[in-house]
């Protein structure tokens, strides 16, 4: 297994680690809001807000970054430390954008976010 397809599992659980700091961040999640966590998430704002926002996002993005990943193997065109290297820039670029996101930095999300995308580009242009 690549280092890249490592990279495709843990983007597929940034989106849980954010709802997680959603949920949890104001002490107000429990066995009560279970019964229906999307009305709850539905009622929250501030920093638990922004946290829900980047778990939409993060599972908005991660079937592109999946797909780039498993292309650029199968195209067999680029070296593989090109594609792992690339993967793991778009992980960072992920946990950067969650911050940035979290300390409510738009502007730095939104470079960020493009950087991310950049980087899911790369993945097929190495690979053509």
């Amino acid at each position: 297994m690549t280092v890249a397809f490592w990279c495709v599992l843990i983007a597929l659980f940034l989106p849980y680690l954010c709802i997680g700091i959603a949920k949890f961040s104001g002490g107000k999640f429990g066995l009560r809001q279970n019964h229906d966590p999307r009305a709850f998430l539905a009622t929250l704002d501030g920093f638990a807000k922004r946290a829900h926002s980047a778990q939409l996002n993060s599972f908005e993005v991660t079937p592109a970054f999946a797909a780039a990943v498993i292309i650029a193997h199968i195209a067999g065109n680029a070296e593989l430390v090109t594609i792992n290297v690339l993967a793991v820039l778009f992980i960072t670029s992920r946990l950067l954008y969650i911050i940035c996101y979290l300390a409510d930095w738009a502007v730095l999300r939104s470079l960020v976010w493009f950087v991310g995308m950049a980087l899911i580009v790369s993945l097929f242009v190495v690979s053509a």
